[in-house]
This record gives C-alpha cells, structure tokens and sequence, in this order.
C-alpha cells in the first residue's frame, strides 16, 4: 500500500487551492513547458497525493506551478517528489529555457540538502555525447529567443562575484569556496533566471550563470565528486547555448573532455574536445583553443597516439602564443603557463618522453611560484617527481615529492591528494629504501587529515 505524500498535500493546503485547480494549472504549465500530452484531473491529483508517483517531467512543473504561486523557490524535494529521479534528471540536457532553470535550481538544492546523495551518484561515461552534439547544433545556427526580466545591475553583480570564487579556487582549492558558492547560486542567481527583461540581459544572465555553474562543478571535480560535477557541467553546458556565447560553451567542453580522460574514458575526451575546438568556429578565444588542443593532448596520449598527442601539445603551444589576455573572458585566466605546462608535463609522461615532461613540470612550477598557486605548483612538483623515479634517481624524487606534500597540505583538493598517493605507488618498486619510508609516513598523514 502507497504511504500518502503528506508534504504535496501540505503544500496544496497552503496555496489554498482546489485539486481542481492544481490540475488546471499543471496543464497551463505543462503547455508553457512543450509537454501536451500532460494533462491531469482532480482524480491524477488524487493520486499523487495518496503517494503515486508521477512520471518525469511532471515534479518538476508542480514545482515550477507552486513556485509561481508562492513567489519563491519551491523544489520536488520541498514537495516529497525528488530523490527518485533527481541523479538522472540532473543528467538531461532539456530543449525548454523554463526546463532547464527548475533543473539546474534542482541541482544547486540537492548540492545543499542532499549533498550525500548527490555524492553517491555515478559518473556516466557517455553522458556528455547528446549534450556536445545539441550544444554544437544550436550554437552554429542559434536564433535569439524571448527571455525573462531582470536588471542589468543584477548581471554585473553576478559576474563580479564570479571572479571573487574563481580567485578562491585557484589560490585555495575547490573545497574551499564550493558551499559558500552553492549558497550564493541558490539565494541570489537562480531566482533571477525566473524573471524577465529584454533578450540581452537574459544572455547576459545566462551567461553569468553558466560560469559559476560551470566554476561549481570543476570545485566538485576538485574534490572528488565526479558525479555531481558531470551534473553541472551539463547544466552549464545548456545555460551557455541560451546565452550565445560560444566561446563559453566551448570552456565547459573542455571541463567535460578533462573529466572524461581523467575517469578512464580517453575517446570520449578526445571527441568532447574536438567538438569544442568546432564550437570556436563562432567565437575567439585563443586561450580555450590552447586548452581544447592540451586536453586533446592529454586524452591522445591515453590512447596511445604517441605522435598525434605530441602534434597536439604543438598546436596548445601555438594558440596559446595567439593569447592577449585583455581580450580573454574572466573564465580564461586560470589557462596559463603554470596550467597548460603542468597539462603538457602529464601528456609527455603518458607517451614516454621523460626529458620534454621534466621541461614542462619545471616550466609549469616556476609560474605557479611566482603566482603563489599551491595546487598547481603541487601537482606539477608531482609530475616532476615522477620524471626522476622514471630516471631511477631517487633522491631528486623525494626532494620534489616533500615539495609537492607542502604546497598540497596549503589547498583543499583530492587531485591534489590523489598525486600524492600516485607518488606513493610509484615509489613502491624501490622497496624498503628510507627515503621511501619517509615520503611514505609524510604521505600517509596528508591523506589522513585530508
């Protein structure tokens, strides 16, 4: 026997309607949402409330009906309709503006309330292949469309906060700014994508958005949680299309290619890349093309296309000479020397070039030391470490491996920890040796506190 969903039931006492009028405002917001086929009785009324569970997309307009009756944000979770489906809704790259608003504000919900069991759900491996080819097929042909209300005042502020967590991850990791900006998004952005203004402000808007969901779901990557950042990246993915900004859209590519290849999906890296390279067919930006041909790199170098890897990192080289940072977006500082060498370092790595992966490492930490940029300095110490126990020098590894424990213990980041494991069993094959026993107590106590 269903258990009643007392929560609806308490919400439609509070908005004081009738079951009659639910139904009839479900089926207005079911027409708003391009869904027709949606269109319940009293009787379907009923039956949710007694505890059936209606299908998708259907939690998500009662949400959106409630929302727009209380002039707030009401969620599926609010309504007892959310844990069911939210990890795979989450996944969809909606067609509809007003499907993807409650969908991404569902998402910044569940990464407050329900952060646990946002965590636990899995990253798909192939999930990013219908959101590039949709994103790609509306950004070479996109028209603009009718958009919501708000003041450009609103947008200015957005972007000016963006850069403040973007300079927070940077310096501090991505666990140090990510609830702080999760907060922000859910009380100040998302219920701004509910309401109206002229078509210019709302790209601006979502544009705004979609870099700080973007910036929210490489904070997640940063620390681990691969299933909630695939969920955003998507989610920015989409927002990026509304505001026409291909240049972005290409950006969050990149973000989805890096995961991919990081997760053991090199072939889906590669084409995630490739399509934002055909993306910055409409837009500039000579930095995100440097950052598409290093993550193409890097997944080629996976795959074992030891000479096409290496053609790749020529051509990150060659764009990113091409790169005038005044005339980058905000998004683009953080791709740098410090970064794209770090990048380089790991792909020569994978394809056996020790001698060009020290040069890289060693490129990558001089700008990152001079920029006080602990994790990326701790992640290409990491990488020049490897280089020397590639070399069987021992004692040059132990010295940049105490390096890359100090800058790491400075950030809030599982990439940063997870180098420092990969160090750990790189240096297994030489046994019971001191300097092996001394890194590996340093170690263990990092990945202890962390």
């Amino acid at each position: 026997m269903k258990k009643p969903n007392d929560q609806l039931l308490e919400w439609l006492r509070r908005s004081a309607m009738s079951r009659g009028e639910l139904a009839r405002r479900v089926r207005g917001k079911a027409l708003e949402w391009g869904q027709p086929h949606i269109a319940p009785d009293r009787t379907g009324i009923r039956r949710w409330l007694d505890g059936e569970s209606p299908r998708r997309p259907i939690p998500n307009i009662l949400a959106d009906v409630f929302s727009e009756h209380f002039g707030y944000r009401v969620t599926t979770y609010d309504l007892g309709l959310g844990e069911g489906t939210v990890a795979d809704d989450l996944l969809v790259y909606n067609s509809g503006y007003a499907a993807t608003v409650e969908t991404v504000a569902d998402l910044g919900r569940a990464d407050v309330d329900r952060r646990k069991f946002l965590a636990a759900a899995p990253f798909a491996a192939f999930a990013g292949v219908g959101p590039s080819r949709d994103w790609l097929l509306n950004t070479l042909d996109q028209v603009p469309a009718p958009g919501p209300r708000v003041r450009l005042e609103d947008v200015t502020a957005v972007k000016n906060m963006f850069g403040v967590f973007q300079q927070l991850d940077i310096f501090q990791g991505g666990g140090s700014g990510r609830l702080a900006l999760t907060a922000y998004m859910n009380e100040h952005v998302f219920p701004l994508l509910r309401r109206t203004h002229t078509d210019g402000v709302r790209r601006a808007l979502c544009e705004a958005a979609a870099e700080q969901t973007y910036l929210l779901g490489w904070m997640a990557y940063d620390s681990g949680e691969h299933g909630t950042a695939q969920r955003y990246l998507i989610q920015s993915l989409r927002l990026s299309e509304e505001s026409q900004n291909a240049a972005l859209g290409s950006h969050v590519l990149a973000g989805m290619a890096d995961q991919a290849t990081l997760l053991g999906n090199p072939s889906e890296g590669r084409r995630l890349a490739q399509a934002g390279r055909q993306g910055l067919a409409k837009a500039k930006s000579p930095a995100c093309m440097a950052d598409l041909w290093c993550l193409e790199g890097r997944a080629l170098a996976r795959l074992g296309e030891k000479r096409a890897a290496a053609h790749a990192v020529v051509k990150s080289e060659e764009a990113f000479g091409k790169v005038r940072p005044t005339e980058e977006q905000e998004w683009a500082k953080f791709i740098d020397g410090a970064y794209l060498n770090g990048e380089h370092a790991t792909t020569f790595q994978d394809i056996d070039d020790v001698d060009n992966a020290e040069a890289h490492a060693r490129r990558s930490i001089d700008v990152a030391a001079r920029q006080k940029r602990a994790r990326r300095g701790a992640m290409s110490q990491a990488a020049l470490a490897v280089t020397h126990l590639r070399r069987r020098d021992l004692e040059s590894a132990h010295s940049a491996g105490l390096r890359t424990l100090s800058l790491a213990r400075q950030v809030k980041s599982s990439r940063c920890v997870e180098a420092v494991q990969d160090l750990r069993r790189r240096m297994e094959p030489f046994g019971a040796h001191r300097l092996v026993a001394d890194f590996d107590e340093r170690a263990r106590e990092l990945v202890a506190a962390a």
